[in-house]
């Protein structure tokens, strides 16, 4: 544990992301609450189901651009006011589903709500980025951050499941609110480690370029782990129905995300060799090899191996991508280019969630498996198509500072 002590011992370090850890809680929590609550409320699981949408797709569209005032106001101001729109709006739609209002409001307060979640992910990132200055160590925090984003992601779900059905509903809704608000009201007021804005002459002269070339390629492949991730989940789910024993699906999925978290934290504690573009495809190769013989497979407990030891791909390929990410874009666009990442990442979950339901539907649980391995397949392919400049981008144990790419 050496390299994060060293890490979280940077004065304010432990603080933000801590805060960060309670503010991304709602991200793995909402869009399920929501549907609990809608459920409830209406009866009907397809109009909670679209309510979901509005929120999610409201958060894909409007994350970027939340990204980019971050950079160009600064994520104190900028989370503050998000952070407690997203509460107002998250508390309306709660009282509209209550209160029986018409739907159309509930429609407009979950898209609200989701284009104005904090975006503490992208944010928190960049403010590693912004206190490291070594390369080695900017590895080590993305590693920590993607373990924090595996704990969101058990906790968070499991959290909104057991007061939505064991209490009330509306309390599934109550703990996003209050854990986004709190958290991200909290991160936004620690000043002394945001990085800073770009200068106002700066500000109103033509903006930095983003390096598309590198940019394009890994939100396709965030796209293409979204996918995966949506659709392993649902599949996984039927599966166990299949075998008897949906009751263990929790459990399986809990296995792949183990096996996630416990690759990020060996990530994190070593000195590697090779730069994150190298990582990026090795990893996408990765991805698409554990995803092959899932389809193939009858057995309980060998999922469950398959799973933890397939899961070990993912923490360190988005590790990669993200510091891939940080070493090409311009510090002035960062946040920004880190929201478009996360952006990429939340819009495959829909999609892969939707087609390996209709997969499952019309040819059951093994054929469906097929859908996440053509994800991996595409992360391959994306992967490949990053420019073999992005290779001399950043070699971690080295001292010297990170250069842009150049676009095209």
């Amino acid at each position: 544990m050496k390299r994060y002590l060293l890490v979280l011992r940077r004065p304010g370090a432990l603080r933000f992301s801590s805060a960060g850890l309670v503010a991304r809680l709602p991200i793995a929590m909402i869009g399920l609450g929501i549907v609990l609550l809608v459920e409830a409320g209406s009866g009907s699981y397809a109009l909670a189901g679209t309510v979901s949408a509005a929120y999610m797709i409201a958060n894909a569209l409007l994350a970027i651009v939340q990204g980019r005032l971050l950079d160009k106001v600064g994520q104190g101001p900028v989370l503050a006011v998000a952070s407690i729109v997203f509460g107002v709006s998250l508390s309306l739609l709660t009282v509209a589903v209550e209160a029986d209002w018409p739907v159309a409001t509930w429609y407009a307060a979950a898209a609200v709500a989701g284009g104005t979640l904090p975006q503490i992910g992208s944010a928190v990132r960049a403010r590693w980025s912004h206190v490291l200055d070594q390369p080695a160590e900017v590895q080590t925090a993305y590693a920590l951050e993607a373990v924090l984003d595996e704990v969101c992601f058990v906790l968070g779900p499991i959290l909104v499941t057991v007061l939505a059905t064991t209490v009330d509903p509306v309390l599934g809704v109550v703990a996003a609110l209050v854990t986004g608000v709190v958290g991200g009201l909290a991160f936004a007021a620690q000043r002394g480690t945001a990085p800073p804005v770009a200068p106002r002459h700066e500000a109103r002269g033509p903006r930095p370029p983003m390096p598309w070339r590198t940019v394009v390629p890994l939100v396709v492949v965030t796209a293409a782990l979204g996918v995966l991730f949506g659709s392993i989940e649902v599949t996984t789910v039927a599966f166990s129905e299949e075998q008897g024993t949906k009751a263990y699906a929790g459990g399986l999925l809990a296995l792949y995300a183990l096996g996630s978290l416990l690759a990020g934290v060996v990530t994190g504690a070593m000195t590697l060799r090779r730069g994150p573009a190298a990582r990026v495809r090795i990893g996408a190769v990765g991805m698409a090899a554990a995803m092959v013989p899932l389809f193939l497979i009858d057995s309980v407990p060998l999922m469950g191996l398959v799973l933890l030891v397939g899961g070990a791909a993912i923490a360190p390929t988005l590790i990669a991508t993200m510091s891939l990410t940080e070493a090409s874009v311009p510090r002035a666009r960062l946040t920004e280019g880190m929201a478009v990442m996360h952006t990429g990442l939340l819009a495959g979950v829909a999609p892969g969630a939707a087609v390996a339901g209709y997969v499952i539907d019309h040819s059951g649980a093994s054929a469906a498996y097929l859908v996440p391995l053509v994800a991996g397949l595409v992360a391959v392919v994306a992967a490949q198509s990053v420019p073999r400049d992005a290779d001399s981008l950043e070699a971690p144990a080295s001292p010297e500072p990170v250069q842009p790419l150049t676009p095209a």
